[in-house]
């Protein structure tokens, strides 16, 4: 039978980068079929291109056995081809009706919008698929997970059938996922074809009919779940064998080290964004944040940091207030900070690797005599860090900016771990990495917690909080719903509060 959709050769390059190699894929009438690869493998520009967002420089796009020319996103949409963004493009004041038409508006008499009709067509559609989402209710109203489904009704809506999700579940709670997953298979079965963009494991095995792996822009091969498990996936992507089980020893706590007392912060828009928060992180555990990014974690980082400053409240670091001190006082107390965004906040992308390791002690001695930078000595370091943290550079005068996303987070981690510390934050620490560089960043955070090091752990990936965590604090819209124990929470009652509910779950 026919492929639905068939990319053949499919090739892109940017200056410097080859971001996909002769890439050949085929997705079959009512199939979820995975593509599978870490952050940087070239999953996204090759779904631009089927969507008309890019142009390839050579290879050809079939739908249904014939050539198909896709310049723009009309075309695709034309074509049938429709896609889900990471990001949503919805706009928060209008109403589902109103975010669904707009571009293929339902009009009457005189030109006036009919808001009856598309509204009608959406209730059928959700009927159709199991969607539950009210036509009438504001975008800004509804849940993520439910947001999500007016992105799915836009495409039905237009008609397609073929679907791109873009890895769907980066913002959905445990719950919302599975929810998802029952939606695609809920389109697959009447016929529709998905194509399902992630980096996480265990979803393909859960939903996937087919699994393609992609690596450094190129097809590593194509498996079923029946035929596959995670460390064959994980091998697939990385190209070599990886430890996926975390042993973690057993706690040591100590005296608290970083206590915050209700804590009350604004965003850049002046509006809170974390609500009467407090909690203590003692010397020798991992205190994990877990929730659905923006609720509050980035403004409740900074603020721990120095990078912000609170509206109320006080924090302190071994006793000291640092409420209101700077960065460099907090760092001098012996914290160390991995920003979410590396690129942004964690590096000098224009600078070599051996300035970017001595960001945080390049007017120390012996990095420093005085005003005057002992560069050999810097150079020294530089070079036993980068042995020491397995950094893979052609040397430390390498723009930090032309490395890898793992290796310039392993830039960072090197920098954080090599001082003395007592405080590790580590926000979102394997954002976008390869499960080699995660498994790694993952061993040197329990290494520093063994050696009695606090260590906050923020990050919006419910798998990773819960395996490093010895307990977990769950922020919802700015305030800590409850603090559990690793050993005892379940990922349900972790899944729920996520969402915001409580009335299942006992704080701990």
């Amino acid at each position: 039978m026919t492929p639905i959709l068939e990319l053949r050769g499919i090739t892109k390059r940017f200056p410097g980068v080859l971001a996909n190699d002769s890439i050949d894929l085929t997705l079959e009438k009512g199939e979820i079929h995975a593509l599978l690869g870490e952050n940087g493998a070239g999953k996204t520009t090759l779904m631009n291109i089927l969507y008309g967002l890019y142009d390839p420089d050579e290879g050809e796009v079939f739908i249904q056995g014939e050539k198909a020319k896709i310049e723009s996103p009309t075309d695709a949409i034309e074509q049938g081809i429709g896609m889900v963004h990471q990001h949503f493009m919805l706009i928060p004041v209008f109403t589902v009706t109103e975010n669904v038409m707009l571009g293929e508006e339902a009009v009457k008499a005189g030109g006036i919008l009919d808001r009856a009709l598309a509204a009608g067509d959406i209730r059928t559609i959700s009927e159709k698929y199991h969607l539950e989402v009210p036509p009438e209710a504001y975008i800004k109203d509804l849940p993520v997970g439910v947001q999500q489904r007016v992105e799915i009704i836009k495409l039905l809506y237009r008609k397609a059938d073929i679907l791109i999700f873009d890895e769907p579940t980066a913002v959905l709670t445990p719950q919302e996922a599975d929810e998802l997953f029952k939606i695609m298979r809920s389109l697959t079965e009447q016929g529709k074809s998905i194509i399902f963009i992630t980096h996480k494991l265990r979803e393909v095995l859960d939903v996937a009919d087919r699994i393609t792996v992609i690596r450094r822009g190129k097809v590593i091969g194509t498996t079923t779940p029946q035929d596959a498990n995670q460390a064959k996936l994980a091998e697939m992507m990385v190209g070599r064998e990886v430890d996926l089980e975390l042993e973690r020893s057993e706690l040591k706590a100590g005296d608290p080290v970083l206590t915050v007392n209700d804590l009350v912060v604004a965003d850049d828009r002046n509006q809170i964004a974390v609500d009467g928060v407090s909690f203590e992180v003692r010397a020798g555990e991992v205190l994990g944040i877990a929730g659905v990014q923006g609720n509050g974690q980035t403004e409740l980082v900074e603020t721990v940091t120095g990078l912000r400053h609170p509206m109320e409240g006080d924090i302190r670091i071994l006793g000291s207030d640092v409420t209101h001190a700077a960065p460099r006082q907090i760092t001098e107390s012996g914290v160390a900070h991995v920003p979410e965004d590396r690129q942004r906040d964690g590096l000098i992308l224009s600078f070599p690797v051996v300035d970017n390791l001595a960001l945080q002690t390049y007017y120390m001695p012996p990095n420093a005599k005085g005003v005057v930078l002992q560069e050999e000595q810097m150079m020294q370091t530089a070079e036993k860090m980068i042995e020491d943290f397995d950094i893979r550079t052609p040397g430390p005068m390498t723009s930090v900016g032309s490395l890898s996303g793992g290796n310039q987070q392993k830039v960072i981690v090197a920098r954080e771990f090599s001082r003395p510390i007592k405080l590790l934050v580590a926000s979102q620490p394997t954002r976008g990495l390869d499960v080699g560089s995660i498994e790694y960043i993952h061993n040197r955070i329990l290494e520093k917690r063994d050696n009695g090091c606090a260590v906050l752990l923020v990050s919006p990936e419910l798998d990773e909080v819960m395996q490093l965590s010895d307990r977990i604090a769950v922020m919802y819209r700015g305030k800590i719903l409850a603090i559990l124990d690793s050993a005892e929470a379940r990922k349900e009652q972790v899944g729920l509060l996520m969402a915001g509910i409580t009335s299942e779950v006992q704080s701990g």
